[in-house]
């Protein structure tokens, strides 16, 4: 029996179906799951009057209620584990043990914005006799926030742990493609006891749901995670109304790969990660650079293993790597790679569509790549490697740094020189040394240049979702 839950609409504490709705589709399969009902201007406008009183009760919710209600949240969708991946490689493709895990990091990270809603301080700032002066911080008020669809569980989970943990009210769109991530979260805290306004869910035409909620007085703040071209939209219609933004937007993630470090760990570990979730990540590790005089052994290494990956169903056992999300990616991709080798680039595997049904598409390695191809410039967001071969240090930096976006940043070496040299040149918000891995809850997640402003997780993950006030008490009437 399907676990697929049914589609709908969460407002005001209310799940509810509209007369709109559209197809959500298995992209291995391209069988019909489910029919997701779309958003009216009625809806969207009960969802913003259930935030607003939803914010009123949460933002006086004592900071321990608060935390409690999330944790209770989290721990049932960990026990719910199997069926919400279950759900999550259907709508999306992935592997179910990547499914699975990404159900526990996004428990995780409301596991960790649940602790940090217990330590949001103050401060007292020494002052004159007869003088008090503190700083205070409050929830920021409505959220409106959007999440992509490549991650369907941890991926909202981020923008309400956030809103939740800070005291504020949320009202998520959600991803049309891959919608049951979200609901399975929204059930877990209807479970856990949160009061009705606090969290509600919607889906429908992105452009009119924005244009809607983002106007508005009650909207405090946009939280998006996409592309920089929608981030840019957003944002220029968020300033209209001087909302503030919270944006994580597009990277094109670069690789230094250094002459001294292992030489075979290094590419295994690039050609298994690359295909990861098919490819479709922000911080995908996507351009290598390789010092030249180790790069003919990373590529051949690096080639055999993507190669070699298992692509399939994400149901069957042993599969690595499923289809696309969507049939969109398919041709966008051909067309990057078909330019790439117009241009002179050498076709080391892959580089087209497998199969007739579902959207499947080859792992894919591009070797030596010229400047001037698409693929150096665009974020893939799919399972296409660029190796490069460079002289140095300088040149590989130089290159990393050559886009305008600066999300995640990754370099393997053992060279403390090296480190200190790429720490202080790489422009990145996230930069990794030896592992691939770009955050965990308990660090800030963003970027700099056009990968957006504002951090997601850590210590500094709730600061968005704050206002800070200081508060000037004098015991005399100066």
């Amino acid at each position: 029996m399907s676990t697929y839950p049914e589609l709908k609409l969460f407002i005001g504490g209310e799940w509810r179906k509209t007369p709109e709705d559209l197809p959500v589709l298995n992209p291995a399969t391209e069988e019909e799951l489910g029919r997701l009902p779309h958003a009216r201007v009625s809806d969207l406008e009960d969802a913003l009057g259930a935030a607003q009183d939803g914010f009123e009760i949460w933002r006086k919710t004592p900071p321990r209620t608060r935390s409690d209600i999330i944790l209770k949240a989290a721990a049932i969708m960990r026990a719910r584990q199997e069926e919400i991946a279950q759900s999550i490689t259907a709508e999306h493709g992935k592997p179910l043990k990547q499914a699975r895990l990404e159900v526990i990091r996004g428990a995780e990270f409301f596991e960790w914005d649940a602790a940090e809603a217990m330590r949001v301080y103050g401060r007292v700032i020494p002052s004159a006799p007869g003088t008090r002066i503190a700083v205070h911080h409050h929830p920021i008020g409505v959220v409106a926030a959007f999440s992509p669809w490549n991650f369907p569980m941890s991926q909202p989970a981020r923008k309400i742990a956030g809103a939740l943990a800070s005291g504020c009210a949320i009202i998520l769109k959600a991803a049309e493609e891959t919608p049951a991530g979200a609901i399975h979260i929204v059930r877990a805290f209807e479970e856990a006891g949160l009061p009705k306004g606090v969290l509600n869910l919607v889906f429908g035409t992105p452009s009119e749901i924005s244009e809607y909620l983002i106007p508005q007085p009650s909207v405090r703040l946009v939280a998006l995670t996409g592309s920089t071209i929608v981030g840019r939209q957003l944002t220029a219609l968020a300033a209209q109304s001087d909302t503030p933004v919270l944006m994580e937007l597009g990277g094109h993630a670069p690789v230094i790969v250094c002459e001294d470090t292992d030489v075979k760990q290094a590419a295994l570990s690039g050609a298994v990660r690359k295909m990861r979730n098919a490819g479709q990540v922000c911080t995908s590790p996507t351009r290598f650079f390789v010092h030249e005089s180790i790069y003919d052994s990373f590529a051949d290494t690096f080639t055999e293993r993507a190669a070699a990956t298992v692509v399939g169903n994400g149901t069957e056992d042993g599969v690595e790597m499923g289809p696309t999300a969507n049939d969109r990616r398919v041709p966008v991709l051909t067309d990057l790679v078909e330019d790439a080798v117009a241009k002179g680039a050498e076709l080391r595997t892959g580089g087209a569509r497998r199969g007739n049904k579902g959207y499947f598409f080859e792992p894919t390695v591009l070797a030596n790549v010229p400047d001037t191809a698409q693929i150096m410039q665009t974020e893939p967001f799919g399972p296409i490697a660029v190796l490069n071969p460079v002289r140095d240090l300088d040149e590989a930096v130089a290159k990393a740094n050559s886009v305008p976006y600066g999300l995640a940043g990754y370099a393997f070496t053992n060279r403390a020189d090296y480190i200190d040299r790429m720490i202080d040149g790489v422009e990145v918000g996230n930069f990794s040394i030896n592992t691939l891995e770009a955050s965990l809850p308990e660090t800030p997640f963003g970027g700099v240049k056009s990968s957006g402003y504002g951090r997601e997780g850590g210590t500094e993950g709730l600061e968005s979702y704050l206002t800070t006030r200081n508060v000037w008490y004098s015991s005399e009437i100066a």
